[in-house]
């Protein structure tokens, strides 16, 4: 009972801290920008949370976490709008909706679909917001349990589950996130304090900042490859004089809009996998439930409904491992997770002890923006389809000149935008060679915790690895881990053995 009292008297905290006159208007800017940023395909919310990394550094934690928060909530809804009027994704959690949007758009009814999609979103994203006020503390009251070898096992099973879950080849994500593993070693050992594989350079004894190798990897990858291929697509939707949302539609859709934020909650908890996955899934899952599944593809009101729950639901989800275990569920979380590490906030089980006040900021935030997100997609998508016709090479040089100043302003150093120009090319390589980037992101941000922790729990044993066969729940997170890494193999055994 005082559990529970002290979640509410905490969420009102939090709650009256986000409207305050102070974290209100970096809400509100958050959402309209990441609205924007959502709408323009090429674009995408992890990509805006990038760049805004660096004006953090001036803001409190509270304010910091609000605008990314506020920006990650409305980049994810902000797709829909490109995907319904121009059959173009405007983010990669949009990619489903553009099957029934596009055509019911181009039917003469884009002010329907925006309104259905609309409303999904606000549904997808309450919902999973009540997921994870309800299970963050009680997970993060376990996870505060957790030994070394917890956290080594947890951490490894992390890296394999976004390789498992992973469309295409497993082994091209296994080697995506070695890789992030990798650029994660050069700097100081954390064990002996001193510096390895820095090839003699004193400028690579710190090891390579988190900021100019995720901005570098994701956003200048992304716009080099955009660049080079941009292929906008001519409106043909028609104009947008209303936009539909009736009180009605939520009851017809209950069932499915219930589930589909259920599976976007659950995907959204699982790390790397993303608001994609979460809106695959959902679209599947209601076409199969259907009792007109032949309608689907062809401007299908369900089909919106749960591409866009399942895909906001994943904004919630995602937060959960975030806050309560310290591990990003999406890339989007990843540069969340460096937020807090810039502040001198360390994400996971304690947060709720050391920054309560914090975490409930990041729950009241996370409200609060699905609202405004709902107010503003209603009030603004008429005005907000005209960013979809301004070309690619007018938005892309200033976004070049913000990462280069972004990454130089985090030490004052060249050394840091050299290596986001590095990891840019790695990443442009990485996509021409249709190697996942989320596996990359995340293995860089974990393993340095998988690290520490291996170290800790082998110092603790005196270097017996065999110490993990004493804890049953780290036993278990390896076993699974090895479960999902020969998974494949597996599954071929059994083919062959039905054939």
């Amino acid at each position: 009972m005082t559990e529970v009292f002290g979640l509410f008297a905490g969420l009102a905290g939090g709650t009256a801290t986000v409207l305050s006159l102070s974290i209100l208007p970096y809400l509100l800017i958050g959402v309209f920008l990441g609205v924007t940023v959502g709408a323009i395909p090429g674009l995408t919310g992890s990509m805006l949370i990038a760049l805004s990394l660096p004006a953090t550094f001036f803001l409190t934690p509270e304010q910091a976490m609000a605008l990314l928060v506020a920006e990650y909530v409305g980049s994810v809804s902000g797709g829909l709008i490109s995907a319904t009027l121009l059959s173009m994704p405007g983010t990669p959690a949009s990619v489903m909706t553009t099957l029934d949007g596009y055509p019911m758009a181009a039917g003469g009814q884009p002010g329907r679909a925006l309104g259905l999609g609309t409303m999904a979103s606000l549904a997808g994203g309450l919902m999973s917001w009540l997921f994870l006020v309800l299970l963050a503390m009680p997970l993060a009251s376990v996870a505060v349990q957790f030994g070394p070898w917890e956290y080594f096992s947890m951490a490894l099973l992390a890296l394999l589950l976004i390789s498992a879950v992973r469309d295409g080849s497993m082994a091209k994500a296994l080697l995506s996130g070695l890789l992030g593993v990798l650029l994660a070693l050069p700097g100081e050992d954390p064990s002996i304090g001193m510096p390895r594989l820095t090839f003699g350079m004193p400028s690579m004894e710190a090891g390579f900042s988190m900021l100019p190798v995720l901005v570098g990897v994701y956003a200048i990858s992304q716009v080099v490859g955009d660049l080079l291929s941009d292929t906008r697509a001519v409106d043909s939707s028609g104009p947008v004089r209303t936009i539909t949302v009736r009180i009605a539609d939520v009851v017809r859709h209950r069932v499915n809009l219930a589930r589909s934020a259920v599976i976007g909650t659950m995907v959204g908890i699982l790390p790397g996998v993303g608001a994609n996955i979460g809106s695959v899934m959902s679209y599947l899952v209601a076409k199969k439930s259907s009792r007109t599944p032949e309608e689907f593809g062809h401007g299908s009101e369900e089909g919106i409904v749960a591409s866009e729950a399942g895909n906001n639901a994943t904004v919630g989800g995602a937060l959960i491992p975030l806050i309560s275990l310290g591990i990003p569920g999406s890339i989007a979380d990843a540069f969340l997770m460096s937020a807090m590490v810039i502040h001198g906030i360390t994400p996971g089980p304690l947060l709720f002890t050391t920054n309560a006040e914090l975490v409930y900021v990041i729950m009241g935030a996370a409200l609060f923006a699905n609202l405004v997100m709902f107010a503003v997609m209603l009030s603004t998508i008429r005005f907000l389809r005209r960013l979809t016709d301004i070309p690619l090479s007018l938005l892309f040089p200033p976004i070049l000149v913000f990462c280069v100043v972004g990454s130089f302003a985090l030490n004052n150093r060249m050394f840091d935008v050299w290596v986001m120009i590095g990891c840019g090319a790695l990443g442009v390589l990485m996509n021409k060679a249709r190697i996942p980037l989320a596996p990359f992101v995340i293995g860089f941000v974990l393993a340095p915790i998988a690290e520490a922790k291996l170290r800790t729990g082998l110092m603790i044993s005196g270097g017996d690895y065999t110490a993990v066969f004493e804890r049953p729940i780290a036993l278990g997170l390896l076993a699974l881990s090895a479960l999902l890494l020969f998974m494949p193999a597996i599954k071929w055994m059994l083919r062959r053995r039905t054939a």
